[in-house]
């Protein structure tokens, strides 16, 4: 198989996060089984989305500027991008903060610390 139909195949998952080092993290977990590219602000994730349209995004919600849940509503609102599935990633594990990010339209919300494997799962599921 050439490069080329390997990248046709293997779902593309935006990481958004403001900590470099999470998205390291998220990589080494899940680069067998996804190509993964990284944003670190919720206007990047917006202009990265449209340019390059992944398969899925995962979103943290504690960010400087447009937070996860800004940025969420933004995509969700937005054509190129509104049937991208989105996972919140938070440390927020309130019932109300899980109601916020479903208000402003992501389809997952995993609290951290979370599981690799079932945040895999997951993704395995919205791709």
């Amino acid at each position: 198989m050439s490069a080329e139909q390997t990248r046709n195949t293997t779902p593309h998952v935006l990481v958004v996060d403001d900590e470099y080092f999470n998205y390291e993290m998220l990589s080494m977990a899940l680069s067998e089984v996804f190509t993964l590219s990284y944003a670190d602000s919720g206007k990047s994730c917006l202009s990265n989305a449209i340019a390059q349209r992944p398969d899925a995004i995962l979103l943290d919600v504690c960010m400087p500027g447009l937070d996860g849940y800004d940025t969420c509503r933004l995509l969700k609102n937005t054509p190129e991008t509104k049937d991208i599935p989105v996972v919140m990633l938070s440390g927020l594990e309130t019932e109300q903060e899980q109601q916020a990010g479903f208000e402003a339209g992501c389809d997952a919300y995993v609290v951290k610390p979370f599981s690799m494997q079932s945040l895999l799962e997951k993704l395995k599921l919205m791709v």
